[in-house]
């Protein structure tokens, strides 16, 4: 009853034209989540990108950074870097939660991913049989902020804290950038089920949002500039929207959590440029695993 007048209301509402987000990847058998939200890099261009919001609680936010982060140089160099990136998150997932995925809901997430970005498998085994005997390593969540103010997390993964917190410090400063704590306040740890968004309406995006119990659903591009939809929901409840997603039809290219940004900083094309330098630079970096960034380019 409720969601039928929510649905009632939203369908008088008209869909707005936002703009888009950033993230990005790097070295032996390890790469990259995202969606994205979050991570990658990009030559920046522009895309139409709406966002589709049922809960005024998130930011609505889709701007048309989202798909930058997700253009990478030559795809052969952005292909080893992604599947490196991966490896670095499959080692944080399997130290957090240990090796079984039927027991680690990350990490079956991540390898889900692997499959759909085409990882060979293995070297995904490879990468749990490294993760399980790897040496201790510290994983880090760096707080910046970059041109023209936009708010960055950077994470990290790391057997010597001196010699990357100098690398992430001296990388901030060359490209216009600042550690600046209190950024990690900007965002919200959130749920995110991806899915195909071709022949998928607006009205029947936010009908499936509903109808999956998703708090919003945002629309995006993937790096091949396919439309996606992206729901996003509390952290405990994304087997459960991705299973309604599921039973309502839909095929779910990605699941897991991300950092989601409460509120987007604008920035016009010089600052765009000179963020997009900057998260560039610090994915290139080895130790770094994602970035995520608050990004909203004007129009």
């Amino acid at each position: 009853m409720a969601g039928a007048a929510v649905l009632r209301a939203l369908r008088t509402l008209r869909p707005r034209t936002p703009d888009a987000i950033l993230v990005r990847l790097p070295g032996p058998v390890e790469c990259v989540l995202t969606p994205a939200s979050c991570m990658l890099y990009p030559p920046w261009r522009t895309s139409t990108v709406r966002t589709l919001q049922l809960c005024s609680a998130l930011c609505a936010g889709h701007n048309k950074w989202s798909k930058v982060k997700h253009i990478k140089g030559p795809k052969d160099e952005a292909r080893g870097r992604m599947f490196m990136k991966f490896g670095m998150m499959i080692k944080i997932a399997v130290k957090d939660g240990g090796s079984n995925p039927d027991m680690n809901v990350n990490l079956a997430h991540i390898l889900e991913q692997c499959r759909s970005k085409n990882m060979p498998k293995v070297a995904v085994e490879a990468a749990i049989k490294s993760a399980e005997k790897a040496k201790p390593a510290s994983q880090h969540m760096f707080e910046a902020r970059g041109p023209g103010g936009c708010l960055l997390l950077i994470e990290v993964l790391t057997d010597n804290n001196t010699r990357t917190h100098q690398e992430i410090k001296r990388l901030l400063n060359k490209n216009r950038g600042m550690l600046s704590d209190g950024a990690r306040h900007n965002f919200n740890r959130r749920g995110v089920v991806v899915v195909p968004g071709q022949n998928v309406s607006t009205e029947r995006a936010l009908e499936l949002a509903i109808e999956a119990e998703a708090e919003d659903v945002q629309e995006t591009e993937d790096e091949e500039e396919q439309p996606l939809l992206q729901f996003i929901c509390d952290m405990a409840e994304v087997r459960k929207v991705r299973a309604s997603l599921e039973e309502l039809g839909m095929q779910i290219t990605s699941a897991g959590l991300e950092f989601v940004p409460r509120a987007l900083s604008s920035l016009d094309q010089d600052q765009l440029d000179a963020a997009s330098t900057l998260i560039e630079a610090l994915n290139d970096c080895p130790d770094v695993v994602r970035v995520w960034d608050n990004i909203r380019a004007d129009s």
